[in-house]
């Protein structure tokens, strides 16, 4: 029988409480330069490029079980108090389950309790996909299946107390990977996944003490990375796939009406997604860049994918093999548990988190070797990073109290290490092509719930 383990020295958390301030719009930014400066990061800063690719749909323990040095579980309870050993289960898996703010709660207490304010980690039991095996989310990924996450594990610094900033699914998840914030949005749109649904696509809302409200516009007007940026001169790239198309439904920036109704939508928002390869290959990356995957290159359950692994490698390559590699850092994270199970309870921040625990995955010639992090962060903290690296404004309260990894998981006085390829990757001309030949709808056939 195998308890929580966890290497003996833990790292101070440094956790600020937040308080929720509302959806209120800040004031316009400025117009964006005509022509963008070079940008000049804090002196004790070698970053000039941040890259954050965004997976679909794990628990930190579904993909990082066993892991050494890493607090991991191999069992868990259900509501009835019964121990239940995890099995493993193939990450093209053929089930997807409910990982909407309803389940966080029945995860969270298999009583299924507002507001989920502590949890008992025991209500798993209750989510299982008709037709799935028996305590089908309590599953770990093969280690064989994922050898290229590992490898980067080892080579760089994981994060193992790492929560989404917000409590449910992959709509909002991917708000806060670029606004820190969902203007009291909780779920997904009745519609269409953004601006472009009209005013007539809403979305319901979570007040301050986690009960449902009064539904808005799935169209947001609140301040964004891109906006910051915009008006900094800094520049910035958001990949993904085309509104309808092969993962369309991850590209965040179709509901910040800030970027959806400029010229910015055009310019900075790009697809396919491996068109960042090419556009690398070709000496272009932007000072922030956000990559997000294709339903076949995600991790995401249900699709019976299981390219994501070989996907990140070649982006990880192509950046490690560019003249960018010295002043990058790669910041790799899955947006929400997926409906997996994990054993550590996540803290109650305020209204809309902390969510369950993801992976975070950090990757620079300055981040620390085979370290594994036990500070605690969240999606947010992957803005901060930005925000301090660059001297960019905070958002919200989720990237206010958020821990910046810059002093934990990075050395800047060290050598830039030699980048050494991740096994498993594949070439530019396979990504585009799959690009071109994925069907859409055909994976949209076997997800439920909110994706």
């Amino acid at each position: 029988m195998n308890a929580v383990t966890r290497t003996p020295a833990l790292a101070v958390m440094l956790t600020l409480a937040g308080c929720y301030a509302g959806g209120a719009a800040s004031p316009t930014p400025a117009a964006r330069p005509a022509t963008a400066r070079p940008w000049v990061t804090p002196a004790a800063s070698p970053i000039q490029h941040v890259v954050f690719i965004v997976q679909e749909n794990r628990s930190f323990n579904n993909l990082f079980m066993g892991y050494p040095g890493a607090l991991t579980q191999d069992y868990g309870y259900n509501a009835r108090g019964k121990k239940i050993q995890l099995a493993p289960q193939d990450l093209s898996s053929a089930f997807d389950m409910n990982h909407d703010s309803n389940a966080f709660f029945v995860d969270c207490d298999g009583a299924g309790k507002l507001p989920g304010t502590s949890c008992k980690m025991d209500g798993w039991s209750k989510e299982v996909p008709a037709g799935a095996p028996k305590n089908y989310p309590y599953a770990y990924v093969p280690r064989r299946q994922i050898a290229p996450y590992w490898s980067m594990a080892k080579q760089y610094v994981l994060a193992d107390d790492m929560f989404a900033s917000d409590l449910d699914s992959s709509f909002i998840a991917h708000q806060y990977v670029v606004a820190a914030d969902a203007a009291g949005a909780v779920d997904y749109p009745s519609t269409d996944w953004g601006c472009e649904g009209g005013p007539n696509d809403t979305i319901r809302t979570l007040t301050a003490r986690r009960r449902y409200g009064p539904r808005i516009a799935a169209c947001f007007d609140i301040p964004s990375i891109g906006t910051e940026a915009d008006s900094a001169g800094l520049t910035w790239r958001f990949y993904a796939g085309a509104i309808g198309g092969d993962g369309g439904i991850w590209s965040s920036y179709q509901a910040e009406s800030r970027i959806y109704d400029t010229p910015d939508w055009a310019a900075d928002v790009v697809n396919p997604p491996s068109q960042f390869l090419t556009d690398i290959g070709a000496g272009h990356l932007a000072g922030v860049t956000w990559i997000t995957p294709t339903y076949k290159t995600s991790d995401h359950p249900g699709f019976a994918a299981s390219q994501g692994p070989a996907w990140v490698a070649s982006l990880v390559d192509a950046i490690g093999t560019s003249p960018f590699w010295s002043s990058t850092a790669i910041f790799i994270m899955w947006d929400d548990w997926g409906g997996w199970f994990d054993p550590v309870p996540p803290v109650y921040e305020d209204y809309d988190g902390l969510g369950f625990r993801v992976p975070l995955l950090m990757i620079s010639p300055y981040a620390k070797r085979g370290y594994v992090t036990h500070v605690q962060y969240e999606t947010s903290s992957v803005l901060r990073y930005i925000e301090d690296n660059f001297g960019l404004p905070q958002l919200s309260a989720s990237d206010a109290r958020a821990n910046d990894p810059a002093s934990d998981a990075f050395d800047y006085t060290q050598k830039p290490r030699t980048f050494k390829k991740i096994a498993g990757g594949k070439s530019a001309s396979y990504w585009r092509r799959l690009d071109a030949t994925t069907d859409p709808q055909e994976a949209l056939k076997h997800i439920v719930g909110d994706d």
